[in-house]
């Protein structure tokens, strides 16, 4: 038995602060995206005091300022495998699947994320992953080139991989090691100026689709973007077009409410950066495009019957043949959401969202025998417990691909049909993806326990 271990929301914390400090480096203008976010969400709580008190209610306050989340992509079964085991040492579980073929984005993914209430406390980091999907490759011969090429790189460090072998059989690590495992895999999300494939190959790559010649042309998936979380994305949105950052024309996700739910994101334009490409002894000069600045906007996150209104106003204010594009998308979008609920106490009693309970300081001083003959709905109409939104913690296909879209040149889309398959992703993940609606149920019924507890 060691003794020694730190947690893995320890180590989580760790690794989300080395990939902030790196991308900074990397990505000078992702250190003005933390000062503009930072406040944003200073003017929003000085401004919003019942707000301020609901996050410190529920252990929200403290995590707002480390959220963040990244994106990468990776290009076999044995790589994205391999990240799980190392994500597993952070804590962090596969959640949801997410099919963007039906985007036009030849890729399936899930989000490696804390699952626990105290542990997305202690550290909300979350990665979202996507894997290429060959299959979509219609052109064989360069399918069976990209197939080659990926099978001769190894995306992790020998470090990385003893380390990850070392936590699954002692159940762990140090604090030493884990700052060593810290270094280690960072690597594998270290940018690369140099591609591993010629200019023509790469050029071959970018016309089948430039999101396949991003994963395959390099050493390692590179973070492609890492996002804070705010409080007011259309006040980030006008901040960043106040500065002069070339932010996305439209926010992805549902339009601003009194409420918020989901998940609202805005980006800057993916930056255009210096690559050399191989070219026999000597080393030909380009450019690669992919890596861009996000911010997001996380509200309630719905339940079944919530996510499939959702859907259906999503639906139709997009199904006109523009999508979320013209200038008039953002009314078409707040008149369809306008049969939405817009309040917490018709959210909550209608179903639509998933909600954290907890006793009032006069609920605490009431006798457990009394606050047990009381419903929940009564205690709340009470003043004896509360009722918050718990926060979504998960990703939109849609948006995410409206994302991918805007920093791949803004007009990339390829029609591929709708084209899930979570089996084969599951399988090249090596377990299956958990069920997000099933996790949000269960941090609910846990609050709901506890009102009739101690």
């Amino acid at each position: 038995m060691h003794h020694d271990l730190v947690s893995p929301d320890h180590i989580r914390s760790l690794f989300a602060q080395a990939m902030s400090e790196m991308y900074r480096t990397e990505v000078p203008l992702y250190g003005t995206l933390m000062a503009l976010v930072a406040k944003v969400n200073a003017d929003t709580l000085a401004a919003q005091p019942a707000l301020e008190a609901q996050l410190l209610r529920n252990d929200e306050r403290a995590r707002l300022d480390a959220e963040r989340h990244g994106a990468i992509r990776v290009g076999t079964a044995e790589e994205l495998s391999m990240l799980r085991r190392a994500f597993a040492v952070m804590g962090m579980s596969p959640v949801g699947y997410y099919d963007l073929s039906v985007a036009g984005v030849p890729v399936h993914s899930t989000a490696f994320r804390a699952t626990s209430a105290a542990a997305l406390a202690a550290n909300p980091f979350r990665v979202f992953t996507s894997l290429l999907r060959m299959e979509l490759i219609d052109d064989a011969d360069l399918r069976a080139q990209a197939q080659a090429i990926l099978a001769r790189r190894d995306i992790f460090t020998a470090g990385a991989r003893a380390l990850v072998e070392q936590a699954e059989r002692d159940g762990g690590l140090s604090e030493a090691h884990a700052h060593r495992f810290v270094a280690e895999v960072l690597e594998t999300f270290r940018w690369h100026s140099q591609a591993t494939v010629s200019h023509a190959t790469y050029q071959a790559l970018s016309q089948a689709h430039r999101l396949i010649a991003d994963v395959v042309s390099f050493r390692g998936p590179h973070i492609n973007h890492l996002t804070p979380r705010t409080l007011d994305i259309d006040a980030a949105q006008e901040e960043m077009l106040r500065l002069g950052i070339d932010a996305k024309a439209v926010i992805e996700g549902p339009p601003r409410r009194a409420v918020p739910i989901l998940l609202r994101q805005t980006s800057f334009k993916a930056l255009e950066e210096a690559v050399a490409f191989p070219d026999g002894d000597h080393r030909q000069a380009g450019t690669h495009t992919a890596r861009f600045g996000e911010i997001e906007q996380r509200g309630l996150a719905l339940t079944p019957k919530g996510r499939a209104l959702y859907d259906q106003l999503l639906d139709a204010a997009r199904d006109d043949g523009k999508g979320s594009t013209g200038s008039d998308y953002p009314m078409r979008l707040a008149q369809a959401f306008a049969d939405f609920p817009d309040d917490l106490d018709t959210l909550r009693r209608e179903g639509l969202g998933y909600f954290r309970y907890a006793l009032t300081e006069r609920g605490l001083a009431m006798p457990k025998s009394d606050r047990q003959e009381l419903s929940p709905e009564a205690l709340i109409e009470a003043g004896l417990a509360s009722a918050d939104p718990i926060v979504y913690e998960d990703f939109l296909p849609v948006s995410a691909a409206g994302i991918f879209q805007s920093n791949l040149g803004g007009t990339e889309q390829h029609a591929y049909a709708a084209n899930a398959s979570r089996e084969a992703f599951e399988a090249a993940l090596g377990a299956p993806v958990l069920d997000e609606f099933a996790l949000y149920a269960q941090l609910e019924a846990e609050s709901l326990e506890s009102l009739h507890a101690g």
